[in-house]
């Protein structure tokens, strides 16, 4: 009997499903992700097929569905998957460094790895000091108070940026002050800035984003002129630079994320790293309660949990060892979009370069022109329909609810963060992407265009 043809479904997971004339064989993931349905051809005994959907682990279904065939052909089914935005690359050392972990059982932040991690990173990104927390959030918020800053100072931030950056200043009962973007690098408008400065300015917190590097020259010119700080939210450079010069090495205290879609991830993750000993002692502490040497629980200040596991930095060791890997294979990939989709009516791509740094492509994004008649959720929802896992821009600050609502920014507008939040999305950019599976992303792209 001829095996069922092959169809092309909106939704699938990453499985494959063996069937035999006993039912379920098994069941096996090819890759993490989560199934949002599982469409397979089955054949009962009289040779009839049909299209079972499986919402629940087979061997629940077989023994609870009335109905359900029960002579089933011994035909392996493929199907497409769904291709998610982000997949890592685990392939390296990792597991090795895991089961050392755990056959040693340093598996707390007291860990070899931590320190050998902390050394390792910071020294790749020339700084002094590296002191790895749980999380990029994390890491903000301890820079941020590391500085001590009186409340009720200023710190001069792009309003297009994860709420994270903006979440360490009111956290340390600072004031957020917004400058909008650059309409083509998604940058802070460097040109903004100076006329932000007010008597009450301390500090220029920078963010690098999606790729390409902020123009550090002009915001260090301002910060000696002005006598400010600067805190570098790099938490997406992973291995670039600007003019040769390792991103995360300007800031007086700078930061990185290891979340699972960075160059570099521990799952969640992050770093904060500085040249000032000062500063790389207070945040060490901070990310511990503020536990003092002497007398353990007396606190002069509060702190908190940040620490990092040794499990976790057994796998930034193991992940640092390919960043330079890691960043030819994005390169590749922004390179290989680029070529699919250039033509393409209506689509602004990344950009390539500038004069600083070539992209990196954290991510490959992409911003509709106003001759597309939708927006990027319309957009997104279209290429789920395909199997294709996207993910939105950044929504400013300055149009955040919870901010609206306290008053925050009122009257003020940012036209370029407005226009690339509405507009902007991201195609599957992660390092575990198959050549396959990005030129399946971006024919699908180009089908959504096509109507």
């Amino acid at each position: 009997m001829a095996s069922p043809a092959r169809t092309e479904l909106p939704w699938v997971s990453r499985s494959k499903i063996v069937f035999n004339s006993n039912g379920v064989v098994s069941r096996r993931h090819d890759q993490a992700a989560t199934p949002l349905g599982l469409f397979v051809f089955v054949t009962d005994s009289q040779g009839s097929s049909s299209l079972a959907t499986l919402g629940c682990e087979p061997e629940s279904l077989w023994d609870s569905t009335p109905g359900f065939p029960r002579g089933i052909t011994g035909n392996l089914i493929y199907m497409d998957p769904f291709i998610p935005v982000n997949e890592p690359d685990l392939s390296g050392n990792e597991k090795k460094y895991l089961i050392e972990c755990i056959d040693t059982g340093w598996i707390s932040s007291e860990g070899p790895y931590v320190t050998k991690f902390e050394e390792q990173f910071a020294a790749r990104v020339g700084r002094k000091h590296g002191i790895a927390m749980c999380n990029g959030t994390a890491v903000l918020v301890a820079a941020v108070r590391a500085l001590k800053l009186s409340p009720g100072d200023e710190v001069i931030m792009p309003s297009f940026a994860i709420i994270s950056c903006i979440t360490a200043i009111l956290e340390s009962g600072l004031k957020p002050v917004l400058v909008d973007c650059e309409p083509r690098t998604y940058n802070a408008d460097v040109a903004q800035i100076e006329a932000k400065i007010t008597p009450r300015t301390r500090a220029i917190m920078v963010v690098h984003t999606y790729g390409l590097p902020v123009e550090m020259n002009r915001v260090l010119e301002l910060a000696r002129k002005h006598n400010l700080r600067i805190i570098e939210d790099a938490a997406e450079m992973h291995g670039q630079t600007y003019h040769g010069k390792p991103c995360g090495s300007f800031g007086d205290i700078s930061t990185f994320s290891f979340y699972a879609n960075k160059h570099i991830t521990t799952g969640e993750g992050g770093m904060v790293v500085t040249d000032d000993p000062a500063l790389a002692e207070r945040c060490r502490s901070l990310r511990n309660l503020c536990f003092q040497p002497a007398r353990r629980f007396v606190h002069e200040e509060m702190g908190w949990n940040f620490r990092l596991t040794n499990i976790q930095a057994a796998l930034g060791v193991a992940q640092l060892e390919r960043l330079d890997q890691f960043v030819v294979t994005k390169r590749r990939m922004g390179a290989l979009y680029t070529e699919l989709l250039s033509g393409v009516k209506g689509l602004e791509l990344p950009v390539a370069r500038n004069a600083a740094a070539e992209n990196i492509y954290w991510v490959y994004a992409i911003v509709l022109m106003e001759e597309i008649p939708f927006d990027a959720a319309e957009m997104m929802e279209r290429l789920k329909k395909h199997g294709i896992g996207t993910r939105p821009f950044f929504w400013g600050m300055h149009e955040q609810p919870m901010f609206q609502r306290q008053g925050m920014f009122k009257g003020e507008k940012y036209p370029v963060t407005e226009r690339i939040s509405r507009r902007g999305f991201y195609l599957p950019s992660g390092l575990g992407l198959t050549e396959a599976q990005l030129r399946r992303s971006a024919d699908a792209l180009k089908k959504v265009l096509a109507g």
